[in-house]
């Protein structure tokens, strides 16, 4: 059983996607649970793997422990996989009580520098319960291995980094018009964001680092797609800075590699991430980058060769010059998307990655039985 959170697409998300997509069907037969509905729960029906959804948006939800047991019981689970924090903290109790392991993959950890010290603390104290109790922990990147052997005593993990479909992301393919579609000049310099609307993604600073950057650069528009609690607060800061001109905001879309077809630029500003399959997704089809210097981020961009990499402390004002640099040198942001597409097709296939989770997944029960 593939466990996450939520059925809108994210990066969790799309892994899960993309390993259910890849798993050998002669050994291994997929059930899904969702703890909220989503286009990710539609796909997944769509690909005719049985899918359920228990709704909670809460970790630790105790009301909920009892159906996710019987979903494992009724579906004869032999392993379940969870996919992030909330959704191991809601399968951990059933899954123990019916003796079937547990196989945590941390998409990135629930606590990070930016937050109050209490709130930090209980964090890493809920991440130590989840990865000392589950039988094995996959990170998606050694440095997110790493900072959890810094905060959690006795860590171990199994990197596997996150992978995806280069047949999908291949920038030699033919792809819609979305500039055409959305009414966007050819010439104007287009700023996408993909990602959800929530406080770790910063979507708030980067609009107030885009307002900045567009008085020094006017040839720019951002386009932002992504749903989210902060989407709301977005449209509120767009109005405030008479952005609607040079702002658009989409919702998930499912066309991901036409929108990134039609972008010059791709940032991502988070306060945290695990291993980010969208800043892989956008490397993929030859974009140049903006991210932050923060787990997993950084693991896979090299400042000044394969993209550029921001400090969170003063994130809008870097981001601000970051963005006015990459939109007047259509040089650099050539030589940054050739080096980002040259990293990803080397080291991050979602075959190769499903091929060693399912290693992974024989160790595992040979270890229980």
């Amino acid at each position: 059983m593939e466990c996450i959170r939520q059925g809108q697409i994210g990066g969790g998300e799309s892994h899960l996607l993309s390993l259910v997509e890849n798993l050998d069907r002669e050994t291994f037969e997929p059930v899904v649970l969702s703890f909220t509905p989503g286009p990710m729960v539609d796909r997944l029906k769509a690909m005719e793997v049985k899918t359920n959804v228990i709704y909670t948006e809460r970790p630790f939800d105790f009301t909920k422990w009892r159906k996710v047991r019987k979903f494992i019981k009724d579906n004869g689970v032999n392993l379940v996989h969870a996919h992030g924090s909330r959704a191991n903290s809601n399968i951990l109790w059933a899954a123990h009580s019916l003796k079937i392991p547990v196989i945590y993959t941390v998409h990135g950890w629930s606590f990070h520098q930016d937050q109050p010290a209490v709130l930090r603390k209980i964090r890493i104290m809920g991440e130590k319960y989840l990865t000392q109790r589950s039988d094995l922990v996959i990170s998606v990147s050694a440095s997110n291995q790493q900072t959890g052997r810094e905060f959690i005593k006795s860590f171990d993990s199994v990197v596997v980094t996150n992978g995806i479909n280069l047949s999908k992301f291949n920038p030699a393919n033919s792809f819609k018009n979305i500039r055409r579609e959305l009414g966007i000049a050819e010439q104007t310099i287009l700023v996408l964001f993909i990602a959800r609307f929530t406080s770790h993604k910063q979507p708030l600073s980067l609009i107030r680092a885009f307002q900045t950057a567009l008085d020094r650069f006017p040839g720019m528009h951002l386009l932002m797609v992504g749903e989210g609690d902060e989407r709301a607060a977005a449209e509120q800061l767009i109005a405030g800075f008479k952005l609607e001109k040079s702002v658009t905001l989409l919702p998930f879309r499912q066309d991901v590699p036409d929108v990134l077809a039609a972008a010059d630029i791709f940032v991502l500003p988070s306060l945290w991430e695990g291993l980010p399959i969208g800043l892989l997704e956008a490397m993929a089809m030859g974009k140049a980058v903006i991210a932050t210097n923060v787990d997993g981020s950084r693991e896979v961009v090299q400042h000044d060769r394969n993209g550029v990499l921001v400090e969170t402390g003063n994130l809008v004002p870097d981001l601000s010059a970051a963005l006015v640099d990459l939109a007047g040198n259509a040089e650099k942001r050539n030589r940054y998307g050739k080096e980002a597409l040259d990293t990803v097709s080397t080291r991050y296939s979602a075959k190769e990655m499903t091929r060693q989770i399912e290693g992974l997944y024989k160790q595992v029960l040979r270890n229980k039985n």
